[in-house]
């Protein structure tokens, strides 16, 4: 299903957004040596439940889980890159975290990430990891608008991706979203540009550029859900929520500044 929101449904779109982003930044601001993910996802939890919101994950039992999700946050640490089940650890100076939200609000969802080293090491390597998803995520934004074709965005994507040195796996990118959080189309992290549906006014789009640092292949691990890098590489995604509109793209997951 491709959605097309009106006038209603995107400024309701707006307030989820809005919220995610909030949650994500408070998360990562308490995030520091020490924390262990299961109080993140209780954090997370609190934090949605006070806004009057919805977790798209808890309940989440796609094709590709083992049973529902029964989280209400995505951590994922160094080697981990997508759909990280929260367990019983304790962040390290130098780990590189994942965080990746997705809350439904007043019947509109919003989905994004942030990746970022925990405590005062900064690796060198995974600075520039993270560096490259976010200057792809602005890349596929930019792609972004009226007339625009999902193989821009991935081409834009993919671009970034490919001369910064990394693999590009395909199995897993960005979506539709809307009144449910995996939507059509799926946008891919490369592709070919003038390819695909073509962007209107009114579509949601989750964007997220993933990488591994020297691999394309995926792992699952034994929980069921978290899939690691295969050669235990690190890794690094970044994630936004956009709307289409009459004149681009608008970010909807984007913090506030202080």
């Amino acid at each position: 299903m491709i959605e097309i929101l009106n006038h209603v449904a995107l400024d309701r779109a707006k307030e989820t957004g809005a919220l995610v982003a909030h949650i994500l930044q408070t998360l990562k601001s308490r995030s520091t040596v020490g924390t262990n993910l299961l109080d993140i996802d209780r954090w997370a939890q609190a934090m949605i439940a006070e806004a009057g919101a919805q977790s798209c994950y808890v309940d989440y039992a796609p094709s590709f889980g083992r049973g529902p999700f029964g989280h209400y946050i995505c951590t994922a640490v160094n080697d981990a890159v997508l759909h990280g089940l929260p367990h019983d650890y304790k962040l390290a100076d130098g780990d590189l975290l994942t965080l990746d939200l997705a809350v439904s609000m007043r019947g509109i969802a919003a989905d994004s990430a942030i990746s970022f080293i925990v405590g005062d090491s900064k690796p060198s390597e995974s600075v520039a990891m993270i560096s490259a998803t976010e200057r792809a995520l602005s890349a596929g934004i930019a792609a972004a608008g009226p007339g625009a074709r999902i193989g821009d965005i991935a081409h834009a994507i993919g671009t970034v991706l490919s001369e910064a040195g990394y693999p590009i796996n395909t199995e897993f990118g960005g979506h539709g979203i809307g009144s449910t959080m995996h939507q059509d189309p799926h946008v891919p992290n490369t592709g070919r540009p003038g390819r695909g549906y073509k962007l209107r006014p009114g579509l949601l789009l989750a964007l997220e550029p993933w990488v591994m640092a020297d691999t394309a292949k995926l792992v699952t691990d034994a929980d069921g859900w978290t899939l690691r890098s295969a050669t235990g590489c690190r890794t690094a995604h970044s994630e936004h929520t956009i709307a289409i509109t009459g004149d681009g793209a608008e970010i909807l997951t984007l913090p506030k500044q202080a």
